[in-house]
């Protein structure tokens, strides 16, 4: 696996959030408590290499297809285990710091899952 953290923490709201608006937005664990409110909190966790286009992203149970990276969304991931994941399957990021991806079911993310990429 090049990233692999596992998920401690499920804000309130960060479910909802990708059921109004297809977001999934996931941060370390020190993400300030406005965030952490709508965010999956995760584990420190290193990034072995840059995440790419065609790149297969796993949240718990399911993988997807990533489908465009943006243009800071691996340096806040490196810095702040920050991104947001769009599940739009688009080929270009609408923001920067989103990662597009596609994939066949809806995400369900419990505690003690993990999130990684290979």
């Amino acid at each position: 696996m090049n990233y692999n953290v596992k998920v401690n923490k499920i804000g309130m709201s960060a479910m909802e959030l990708y059921e109004e608006c297809g977001c999934l937005i996931i941060f370390d664990d020190i993400a300030p408590e406005e965030l952490a409110e709508i965010a999956v909190l995760h584990e420190e966790g290193e990034i072995k290499r840059d995440i790419k286009v065609g790149d297969e992203i796993i949240l718990g149970k399911h993988g997807y297809k990533v489908t465009a990276v943006g243009t800071e969304a691996m340096l806040t991931l490196k810095e702040l285990g920050h991104c947001t994941f769009k599940f739009t399957g688009k080929s270009e990021a609408e923001v920067p710091g989103q990662i597009e991806l596609a994939g066949e079911n809806h995400p369900v993310i419990e505690i003690g899952d993990y999130i990684s990429f290979k």
